[in-house]
């Protein structure tokens, strides 16, 4: 059974960040909620607790039962956690009405506690916190202080408990990574072993054994997530594996027949379906974003079904479900308001009976890409940056035709070839360690938006009255928040002069230099 570390959620917006360092170190962990602790194996070999926007004198505040976990297992307490382990234990927490946010100078006062081993013993750290630990618990004492925290970080004599004021987890934390490493191979023992190839080898022997000889269905997409799950299941049942790839008449320009053609290369038993025509008679005079979706989501189903229906014998329906996405679904306050309906596709198994298979949900978004790698799958594949699964019907804003799809391909295959064949030297978005070898390598993700407006222009001799297209690049790690790319003015200049000069109907093109939040990637 693999080892891990149990992450305890109190409701921290960075509860995933703790998850994320502690896999870039190939140590494996699961999140969940606090008040949903699972039962605790010999494989648990350490719990963390997280921070969480309560304080801890508020009525509300999260209450969790350590009984079976503190002095029996390593803890590490962050933020509110090191606050709930003061005040429940014997010590005293204030409130403050100034909340103490942003970087401080942390000074190791105990150099020979085991979580700051290879720690500088002036480092910066982010703090962001109401409450402040006035007084610890009894046979606590403090291994780290700032200037304005005198108990930054304390441990409990007799056990494995260490507490910390501030978050290890975040960027602006310059040494967080190696105290969480401290604390998970240090102190808990893990080994570190938790590895794409790992991952590769234990997944196939779980789904073989779990799928037999059972035929699976999955609905690829051209995406990383689906791609990679896909392989991953060739490799464990072979041809009982039917893949579906759905042509919705909204995909890029040559998208489906260039992926197709990759998806039979790689040896994968795939179904192509032309389904164009009944999409788009679907998005006939609807020019809401939602109904849009709604639209786009209840065709796939009714063509997906009926291309299942096709392959007798079919017991399992396969996802691309990643790690996030289970985390979302479980959180402490229930799933999140609904930002988008079309991230999953939902009603396809109990419409079609089918059970559910998951390879990817203990994966993040990058941990998917390293499979994918160690897979074998080409680089231009795993490299493919997030493509929305209602795919062009929401970057045209506004009702959805043929001709405003054929003016949206055509100024989105300029886009991205142009960012394809700029080069620079920036850091790769999918592989931060590494380089990129252009800019669309260096960006999350990008994409072209056809706006509802139509501008005076002068092209030749003559006024012209045309659409505006939109450009967006953002860079971001998972899609939860996201920042313009600063793209070269040069760069800008002339893709939006072939644009223009190459693609009729269009006669303006602007940059979109919004950050999220408050914007969301897509405009619908």
């Amino acid at each position: 059974m693999q080892e891990m570390i149990l992450i305890l959620d109190f409701g921290s917006q960075v509860t995933q960040l703790i998850g994320r360092r502690l896999r870039e170190i190939n140590v494996y962990c699961e999140i969940h909620a606090y008040n949903k602790i699972p039962e605790i194996g010999p494989n648990v070999k350490g719990v963390i607790l997280s921070g969480s926007p309560f304080s801890v004198h508020d009525a509300q505040a999260p209450i969790v039962n350590l009984e079976g976990i503190k002095g029996k297992l390593p803890l590490l307490a962050i933020c509110y956690g090191s606050q709930y382990i003061a005040q429940h234990y014997g010590g005293v927490v204030n409130s403050s009405l100034t909340r103490e946010y942003g970087r401080a100078m942390l000074t190791v006062t105990d150099e020979k506690s085991p979580l700051f081993q290879k720690v500088s013993r002036k480092s910066q750290v982010w703090m962001s916190h109401g409450d402040t630990i006035a007084q610890l618990p009894k046979d606590a004492h403090v291994i780290a202080s700032t200037e304005d925290v005198e108990n930054a970080a304390y441990t409990i004599d007799g056990e494995a408990t260490y507490a910390v004021q501030f978050h290890p987890e975040v960027f602006h934390t310059k040494e967080g990574t190696q105290m969480l490493l401290n604390f998970a191979l240090k102190i808990c023992g893990c080994k570190g072993d938790w590895t794409p190839d790992s991952f590769i080898e234990s997944t196939i022997q779980s789904l073989q054994a779990k799928l037999n000889d059972d035929k699976v269905i999955l609905g690829l997409s051209g995406g990383v997530d689906s791609t990679v799950a896909a392989v991953l299941l060739n490799k464990a049942i072979g041809k009982n594996l039917i893949c579906i790839f759905v042509d919705n008449g909204l995909l890029r320009k040559n998208e489906f027949e260039e992926v197709l053609a990759s998806y039979e290369e790689m040896g994968l038993n795939v179904v192509g379906v032309h389904a164009g025509p009944l999409f788009l008679s679907k998005l006939v005079g609807v020019t809401d974003p939602e109904a849009k979706r709604k639209a786009i989501g209840n065709t796939f189903i009714e063509v997906f079904d009926t291309e299942a229906q096709k392959i007798s014998g079919a017991r399992w329906l396969a996802q691309g479900t990643i790690y996030p996405d289970v985390i979302e679904s479980v959180s402490v306050n229930g799933p999140s308001s609904k930002i988008k309906s079309h991230h999953n596709v939902g009603g396809l198994p109990e419409k079609m009976n089918l059970k559910i298979v998951e390879p990817l949900r203990a994966l993040f978004k990058d941990e998917v890409r390293r499979v994918g790698r160690a897979l074998g799958i080409k680089r231009e594949l795993i490299g493919r940056h997030p493509f929305p699964g209602p795919s062009l019907g929401i970057r045209i804003l506004g009702e959805v035709s043929e001709e405003k799809l054929r003016i949206l391909r055509d100024a989105d295959d300029i886009f991205i070839k142009g960012l394809r064949n700029w080069p620079c030297d920036l850091p790769s978005a999918s592989y931060p360690n590494e380089m990129a070898d252009n800019l669309y390598d260096s960006i999350w993700q990008a994409g072209t938006m056809l706006l509802p407006v139509k501008s005076v222009g002068v092209m030749g001799d003559e006024r012209s009255y045309e659409y505006t297209i939109a450009l967006r690049a953002v860079i971001s790690t998972d899609g939860m928040t996201a920042d313009w790319v600063h793209l070269p003015y040069e760069f800008l200049a002339k893709v939006s002069n072939d644009i223009i000069n190459k693609v009729k109907g269009v006669n303006r093109v602007c940059y979109d230099i919004s950050s999220k939040p408050p914007a969301t990637i897509e405009w619908e």
